[in-house]
């Protein structure tokens, strides 16, 4: 079945912010007193989902409201310097063109997000859900879907990391897999992705 509603992730997904993540990561450990991301492990670190890479650098849990808010805040004063990966543009204009209706699940702030799109870009988007607690997307999944209109069966999302993967089987959603993003390709398709390479629409 040709899926018609297409999910999309943004940070690593669609926008390269995982060099800055990594600057913010680490002023947040400053600011809250947990671990510098651990950046001579990055491959390894790459192969864990976001609760084991938290308990890896000793992120205290009862914190996370706090340190969530300083780290938006921090990516709100960079946003500028984000940018969409290369051929992003083209790729969501085709589909919109096609007729896949589109569709943006982020734990980023809305404005963020707009500004990194540009007009045009976002205006491809049916439905943007931003600001998503950072174990929040499944039920936002559901959520998209009731608005939506369309059945799981006629969906699918594509993201980049291994939490994107468990929120889409746990909402009964096929989950396309890219492969540039801040998981590894290979724990992506472990974790369920559709293929080992990159996101597919059919």
């Amino acid at each position: 079945m040709r899926r018609r509603l297409l999910i999309f992730d943004f940070d690593g997904t669609l926008a390269d912010t995982f060099d800055l993540f990594l600057d913010i990561f680490d002023e947040a450990a400053a600011i809250h007193g947990f671990s510098p991301f651990d950046r001579a492990n990055l491959n390894h670190l790459r192969t864990l989902d976001a609760r084991r890479i938290l308990e890896y650098h000793d992120v205290p849990m009862w914190k996370m409201p706090l340190i969530l808010y300083t780290t938006r805040t921090l990516m709100e004063r960079r946003i500028h310097d984000v940018r969409l990966f290369a051929r992003i543009d083209h790729a969501l204009a085709r589909l919109h063109d096609e007729g896949f209706v589109l569709a943006l699940l982020t734990s980023n702030a809305r404005a963020n997000v707009l500004k990194v799109l540009g007009p045009a870009a976002a205006s491809r988007f049916a439905h943007l859900e931003c600001g998503t607690s950072i174990f929040g997307k499944y039920p936002k999944l559901k959520k998209l879907l009731a608005r939506s209109g369309f059945t799981a069966a006629d969906t699918l999302f594509i993201g980049d990391e291994i939490r994107d993967a468990h929120a889409a089987i746990q909402a009964g959603i096929a989950f396309g897999a890219v492969s540039w993003g801040y998981s590894a390709i290979g724990a992506l398709y472990n974790a369920g992705a559709r293929n080992g390479s990159s996101s597919r629409t059919n």
